[in-house]
């Protein structure tokens, strides 16, 4: 959606690369810190997480006001 490397989003959270890489992978679950993080990086450049409504959580890009 936003087209950043793993890189970028490592930076934009202020994170580890391998902690990116690793949470992509399935190997590890982020330290609750780490995946504030990036869930707090990811909604800055305008992401938006669709909570469960009874169809799946989800994401979408927030939309212009």
């Amino acid at each position: 959606m936003l087209g950043w490397s793993q890189a970028e989003l490592a930076e934009a959270a202020s994170v580890s690369r391998a902690t990116v890489v690793d949470f992509e992978r399935g190997l590890r679950i982020p330290h609750r810190n780490n995946l504030g993080a990036i869930r707090e990086a990811l909604e800055a450049a305008g992401i938006e997480f669709i909570p469960e409504n009874g169809r799946g959580a989800g994401v979408r890009l927030a939309k212009q006001q």
